[in-house]
């Protein structure tokens, strides 16, 4: 059987598999309906108390693509008795009371999206509109949730212990750059005052301290659970500390490659060891590439018992370069299979980060998305509408994980990159149960798909070379030698979806990574021919390598590979079929030649984009660091190394923006003055080439497009242009 087609269960031997623990004495209570958000539905269960109580900033809504409810089901499996305090007044400790005194912890989140890209556009203006909020309600949710709802329900209950997790959590876990306040903060543990942090999905995690709290345990000797991060203000006994500058040294720049690069098949098995057992062996092949070798892992069992000091708060806010140093050894150490653990410094105490979680196995996954959800809202919001639920009704994830590394985005930070899946079955069985039970259900699935749509049992070929692995992406500069990018599995679970009787279409709407697509034409052409409804959003983010190189994306060939397959497979189809692609700007490393020439080809190619976004400097990400410290933290870092060109500040971010729109007659006098500052008066006018006309003349040209992300004007002339 071939490696796609195995059930990948990461060192399963070594894990206590989350739903083979003895249950809760509670479980005699049985499953409720929904959990109980209200005093009143406890009291109708027969609970006079709550064993877990989970803060979220969403509005409760019992499906499986919102977190909450997802871990409320899954401790409810394990007999706990859980209730949900959703989107509570912030102003007092009051409404953290309404259900009691948690008997074991309260578990925080934000809920599915950070509290201030909720709240805040990437231009920091402020939103009035929450689509996980009923009514799309703006202002249901304080800034920085997390650290608010900590510290309200520490004044409810002092003694209780609070828990944090979610991807606000995860993704402040040490000294980050906060891009609303333009400002290096503390870790979330430092300002929130939590007990225990979760990162990375939580299940696994979640499991083990509810029941090991159960038995008496201290929230305080939870220190050994993978995946969670505490203060501690000793040095951990039997721990060998190695400082940040042993792993990766900031210092003269030398020709020691980025370790993102590809890890060479051949040089695996016989690069030598390092002679430093103390840190991971890198070696630089003749390719230039660095080499991770196989026979090291034997003596780094005491890898286990390792810490990375990185740099302090007090020096990551005081130093750019330090701050990237920070940022590119934690991104270093993010492999299950060989990160160490790591701490930081915040004054007298540290903050410790234990090694990332393992993935959940395949059976883990299933059972936990089969839980009895009611996939609706709760029953208390009946008639009204929230848009976050009303998108994801009729979808369904199959996967987990990112392997692309993006250096904008934020999975593969949170959710890891090793890919999750669920199995074909379960994904069938999800499929016939929104078919049977879910409301106003017409036949239609919405989306099949994940973090990235075609990632689905797609895996390293060498279970070694995976737990080896330094690199952040399976696909950039190229794709890996040992990366399986067999489609076959997904080709088949997409054909055996839209065949099931009552299923009119099954869309897919998740992001596509075409550069992985175009290695499988029998997908894509199943993909074009029976899930496309009319337009595919793809991301090429950018054209010029420059750009791309910073964002860790493929080289703009990649794009034109999959369209024309996709004309090609759309035709035979007898569909017109178009193509939407979604680009950023203002990106770390873009300069305005570049987003000029992405100008030039937006309009080459006749895309008119409706709704474009500039860069949102999310906590944590590669593409962060580079805009806080300008400095390039895929390559070996010094004072005298690569600096970043980053566009910051209103007037230029909104000038990279209106570059996007060069159609826009708002945009015009913005767009000449800049051509007019470049010299570049050849790209004022009214011609072909041109970017913008020398006057206002043609101002009532252009009309919006009302329902998607671009107006198509007409065939483009060109051979490589189409939508």
């Amino acid at each position: 059987m071939s490696t796609a087609k195995k059930s990948r269960s990461h060192k399963s031997s070594n894990l206590h598999n989350i739903f083979a623990y003895d249950k809760y004495w509670a479980e005699c209570y049985g499953i409720s309906d929904f959990l109980p958000h209200t005093r009143e539905e406890m009291e109708a269960l027969g609970w006079d108390s709550c064993d877990v109580v989970l803060v979220t900033g969403d509005a409760y809504v019992d499906h499986p693509s919102f977190g909450m409810a997802l871990i409320g089901r899954l401790l409810e499996s394990q007999g706990f008795r859980v209730g949900i305090i959703d989107q509570p007044d912030w102003q007092s400790c009051e409404p953290y009371k309404i259900l009691g005194k948690p008997n074991l912890f309260y578990g925080v989140t934000a809920g599915n999206m950070d509290s201030m890209i909720n709240r805040y556009t990437a231009d920091r203006k402020l939103r009035h509109d929450d689509a996980y909020t009923p009514d799309d309600e703006g202002g249901k949710r304080p800034d920085h949730a997390v650290s608010v709802y900590t510290q309200r329900c520490k004044e409810a209950w002092s003694d209780v212990p609070v828990v944090i997790g979610g991807i606000e959590a995860s993704l402040r876990r040490i000294a980050h750059y906060d891009y609303w306040s333009d400002k290096v903060k503390r870790s979330i543990l430092v300002d929130s005052k939590a007990d225990l942090l979760v990162f990375g999905n939580g299940e696994r995690q979640i499991t083990e301290i509810a029941h090991r709290l159960s038995r008496s345990e201290d929230i305080a000797k939870l220190d050994n659970i993978r995946g969670t991060a505490y203060m501690v203000k000793h040095q951990q006994k039997n721990w060998m500390e190695i400082d940040s500058s042993r792993v990766d040294r900031p210092g003269k720049v030398d020709a020691v490659v980025s370790p993102y690069k590809m890890i060479d098949q051949n040089s695996c098995s016989d690069a030598k060891a390092s002679k430093d057992s103390n840190d991971m062996a890198q070696q630089v092949n003749e390719a230039g590439e660095i080499a991770v070798p196989i026979k090291s892992i034997a003596k780094t069992l005491n890898r286990e018992r390792s810490v990375i000091r990185l740099p302090s708060y007090e020096k990551v806010i005081a130093d750019q370069v330090l701050y990237a140093h920070a940022s590119r050894v934690l991104h270093l150490e993010t492999n299950p299979g060989n990160a160490r653990a790591l701490v930081q410094r915040h004054g007298d105490r540290d903050v410790w980060l234990n090694p990332p979680p393992f993935p959940l196995t395949t059976e883990e996954l299933d059972q936990l998305f089969e839980l009895p959800y009611k996939r609706t809202p709760h029953s208390d919001y009946e008639g009204k509408k929230m848009p976050a639920y009303e998108m994801i009704r009729f979808s369904i994830n199959i996967m987990r994980g990112c392997f692309g590394g993006c250096t904008f985005c934020s999975i593969t930070e949170h959710e890891g990159r090793i890919i999750q899946n669920r199995s074909e079955d379960s994904i069938i069985r999800e499929i016939e149960e929104i078919r049977d039970n879910v409301p106003e259900f017409k036949g239609y699935i919405s989306d099949l798909g994940g973090p990235t749509a075609n990632m689905w049992r797609l895996a390293c070929d060498d279970r070694k070379v995976e737990a080896a692995c330094r690199r952040l992406s399976c696909v950039f500069p190229k794709i890996c030698s040992h990366m399986n990018t067999d489609h076959g599995p997904l080709t088949h679970l997409y054909q055996r979806a839209r065949q099931l009787p009552g299923i009119k279409k099954v869309f897919v709407a998740s992001g596509l990574r075409y550069d992985l697509a175009v290695r499988s034409p029998e997908y894509v052409k199943e993909l074009v021919t029976h899930h496309v409804g009319g337009y595919l959003k793809i991301a090429p983010e950018h054209t010029e390598e420059g750009t791309l190189s910073k964002m860790m994306k493929p080289k703009i060939d990649s794009y034109y590979e999959f369209k024309q397959m996709f004309e090609q497979f759309s035709k035979e189809a007898g569909k017109e079929q178009y193509l939407i692609p979604y680009f950023i700007a203002a990106h770390p490393g873009t300069t305005i030649d570049e987003m000029i020439n992405l100008a030039l080809w937006l309009k080459e190619n006749d895309f008119r984009l409706d709704q474009v976004q500039n860069f949102y400097p999310s906590p944590m990400a590669t593409a962060t660091t580079m805009y806080h410290s300008e400095r390039n933290p895929l390559k070996k870092l010094s004072y005298k190394s690569e600096k970043v060109l980053t566009a910051k500040g209103e007037k230029v971010r909104r000038l990279h923006k209106s570059l996007l729109r060069y159609h826009d007659p708002k945009n015009w006098p913005q767009i000449r003055e800049t051509l007019r500052e470049m010299g570049r008066h050849d790209l004022i006018g009214d011609g072909d080439t041109q970017l913008v006309p020398a006057e206002e003349k043609r101002k009532n040209s252009f009309s919006r497009g009302a329902k998607t992300n671009f107006i198509h004007r007409k065939k483009p002339k060109n051979k490589r242009a189409s939508v």
